[in-house]
């Protein structure tokens, strides 16, 4: 019987803690409500540099008049306007919304403050970059003035998802002395490994700017009575830096952006401020959902900056199922902003999703070890006809070219379908008991291609018996870029490209060279009668530019295997395997 098909035993039979710390959801307890009114105005407040940023603030109120007792604030600092009025004519206020729990937050006694970033909505000034310094300081000196209004305790923190959690953690990166916990979902710590990762642009960061025009759906500050002052704001946006050409400037890690003039990528990687990050004693909480290439970021920003990580099932910024997020951020804020003895800093850091296992229904796990740290990984090699096997095959060459026509790119697909067809697949026999998947899977090929470089793109994915195939992880690299090196800050073991200029590594047409691709982290369990695959690829549907990346003749490419270039994919099994008939 094949080892790598029989069952596994739940992780919690190694650590007894896993199982003990079930959560129930319906356990916490953000506390009852102080106020059921709130007012808000709205103005422009200067930062260093004289730019003045549209700043939208929600106090808690009593018979219509706002409170004057301090407060600590909550701010969220946006590119998406934070207030305006949408196509079919209703006002959309980021301050009252649900998600992050945002709508109430002054119902329990917080200042909510929402402002434009530099160059969008309804805030003066241009765009130099996306979240470069300029942005970072703006959002300092935001902090520090909601800290200095009379309605104000002093304490600020703040929260967002996507641009919005990257937000938190730029502005974090000044360290302004009243910002004490923030709350970033979605985001990264390494701006080139997550957008450029493997030295290949994707979808993200790369969709068209914004028109103008959107701009100016934003609702004016309340002594902007004849939107003027909007309308003269706006027509500063007009020289904002384009997005998407920003990131195709930098191909690599070192590149001077023609744009800013600066390394872009370090200026506005948050792992480039490691040491202040720690230094400033801010309280960090992380969240991601395990379908979002931006989890793998936010698990290792937790391993480089400690604090508590939440790990969701769903996609991007999707608030989890049968979990009270606007609890667990309100009883965060409680905690670092208000000083309440609430149990939180005494509970296992780490929660995340898991699929009903062997044995159990148990979702929510709570734990003292981030998920798929320290989970051994098992190799399945890549052999003939298609196959994958536990035991290395004999050898062999399989060759495919690149099929471009991989689908148009979604606006935004924040997971991949499977590309059936398009490459090279490897399958594994049927499952004949289920085995539980949890952390980052690795893959080493080895690779030749009919020219000096190529792009290599990877997925493993769960095939149940009907065929239906789902993606579990993917990865992707850009042959030239596979050049191992020692990172700036932990991975966790995994293995890491620079992407520096220097350490670029051209193929030799027609030779073999290994390329090891770290994956994305996913939690599965692969169900009896289903079988795993390997597909490989040289296009994804995801490259915006795919277009313009195409060349003609398409390449041709080689996947080798056999003890000599024992190509495989190293998976994450949870441990204590038993056999199982």
């Amino acid at each position: 019987m094949l080892k790598w098909v029989t069952a596994l035993v739940l992780l919690w039979q190694q650590v007894p803690a896993f199982a003990a710390q079930e959560m129930d959801a319906g356990s916490q307890n953000p506390g009852a409500p102080r106020y059921s009114e709130l007012v808000r105005q709205s103005l422009y407040v200067p930062v260093r540099d004289g730019t003045r940023l549209a700043v939208n603030l929600y106090r808690p109120a009593v018979a219509g008049q706002a409170v004057a007792d301090p407060h600590p604030v909550v701010f969220v600092f946006t590119p998406y306007r934070a207030r305006y009025r949408s196509a079919e004519g209703v006002i959309v206020e980021t301050g009252l919304s649900p998600r992050l729990g945002l709508q109430g937050l002054t119902n329990h006694g917080y200042v909510v403050a929402v402002a434009d970033i530099r160059g969008k909505g309804a805030s003066f000034g241009a765009r130099r970059g996306f979240q470069d310094r300029t942005e970072a300081w703006d959002g300092h000196d935001l902090v520090q003035w909601l800290a200095g209004q009379t309605w104000s305790s002093g304490h600020v923190g703040m929260v967002g998802c996507s641009y919005l959690g990257g937000a938190t953690l730029q502005v974090a990166t000044t360290a302004p002395p009243a910002l004490k916990a923030i709350f970033t979902g979605a985001s990264d710590l390494d701006k080139y490994q997550f957008v450029r990762r493997g030295g290949i642009t994707a979808q993200f960061n790369t969709r068209p700017d914004e028109p103008l025009s959107d701009d100016l759906q934003s609702l004016p500050v309340d002594a902007d009575t004849d939107g003027s002052l909007l309308r003269a704001a706006v027509a500063e946006h007009a020289a904002n830096t384009p997005m998407a050409a920003l990131w195709y400037g930098m191909p690599y890690r070192d590149s001077v952006s023609p744009l800013t003039g600066s390394r872009f990528w370090e200026e506005v990687g948050p792992y480039t401020y490691l040491d202040e990050l720690r230094r400033s004693g801010i309280a960090t909480y992380f969240w991601g959902n395990w379908e979002d290439e931006p989890t793998e970021q936010m698990i290792l920003a937790t391993a480089n900056l400690g604090g508590r990580l939440l790990i969701g099932p769903g996609s991007h910024c999707v608030p989890p199922p049968d979990f009270d997020l606007a609890g667990e951020i309100r009883r965060f804020f409680d905690h670092h902003l208000k000083g309440v003895d609430n149990g939180f800093d005494h509970e296992p850091p780490y929660t995340y999703w898991m699929e009903d296992t062997p044995g159990g229904s148990h979702r929510w796990v709570r734990s003292d070890r981030l998920p798929g740290a320290g989970v051994p990984r098992s190799p399945l090699y890549l052999a003939g006809a298609g196959s994958l096997r536990e035991d290395i095959p004999e050898p062999r060459v399989d060759y495919f070219t690149v099929d471009y026509e991989v689908g148009a790119t979604e606006y935004f697909a924040f997971w991949p379908k499977p590309l059936a067809g398009k490459g090279l697949r490897y399958e594994g026999p049927k499952l004949r008991s289920d085995a539980v998947m949890l952390g980052f899977p690795i893959l080493h090929l080895w690779l030749a291609a009919d020219r000096r470089d190529a792009n290599v793109f990877a997925y493993l994915e769960d095939v149940a018996p009907d065929g239906t195939a789902t993606v579990i992880s993917h990865g992707r690299l850009r042959a030239s870029h596979r050049r191992l090196s020692a990172a700036p800050y932990d991975t966790l073991g995994l293995p890491w490209h620079s992407g520096l200029a220097a350490d670029v590594l051209a193929l030799e047409p027609g030779e073999p060279a290994e390329l090891v691709i770290p994956m994305l982290p996913n939690t599965r369990v692969f169900r009896a009668g289903h079988r795993l695959r390997v597909t490989i690829t040289g296009a994804d549907p995801r490259q915006r530019n795919l277009q313009e990346l195409r060349e003609d003749p398409p390449p041709r490419l080689s996947v080798s295997s056999g003890a000599a270039m024992p190509s495989r994919i190293e998976i994450p099994w949870l441990p204590g395997r038993t056999e199982r008939n």
